[in-house]
């Protein structure tokens, strides 16, 4: 996960709109069952929707009160944390 990703990912959704973020997820995660997909491909569609699940987090966080460099900080640590284990 890039935390400047899913920082820019956050602010668009600020901005717009969650469901944009959603509807990208699903479709992204529609071409992960496409049997043609190499597993670098895989990888990288795999990446872009562990970043937008992140930024989903993060502004869910932004919203519950905490501003957003506490919640990014929060959701790094924890990400860490579960690497960590």
């Amino acid at each position: 996960m890039r935390l400047p990703l899913i920082k820019h990912i956050s602010q668009f959704i600020e901005e717009n709109d969650e469901d944009f973020i959603s509807e990208a997820i699903e479709v992204l995660e529609n071409l992960t069952e496409f049997d043609g997909l190499k597993d670098e491909e895989l990888d990288v569609l795999g990446e872009i929707i562990s970043n937008l699940y992140g930024a989903i987090e993060v502004e869910n966080s932004v919203r519950d009160g905490k501003s957003r460099k506490e919640s990014l900080n929060i959701f790094m640590k924890r990400v860490q944390g579960s690497i960590d284990r």
